[in-house]
């Protein structure tokens, strides 16, 4: 998959056997956000909480985007 795909071909992705990882500043809490990589670059996200819920999932440049505001401080 190309960083270009459809919103439906990540939503396509199987993410069965995920590798979901936490941030080291989460403080090993349960309450976190949970990130998985797709294997078109893009990302997964879900609510440790809740981690049967299914995940929103963005294309390499939105999450691109998302990193570049936290780094601006434009969120």
């Amino acid at each position: 998959m190309s960083t270009t795909d459809s919103k439906a071909d990540l939503y396509a992705v199987d993410l069965t056997h995920a590798t979901w990882r936490k941030s080291p500043a989460s403080s090993g809490g349960e309450q976190c956000v949970e990130i998985t990589d797709l294997p078109s670059g893009g990302v997964a996200i879900r609510d440790s909480k809740n981690p049967l819920k299914e995940p929103l999932r963005y294309t390499a440049d939105e999450w691109a985007a998302f990193r570049q505001g936290g780094i601006t401080g434009a969120l």
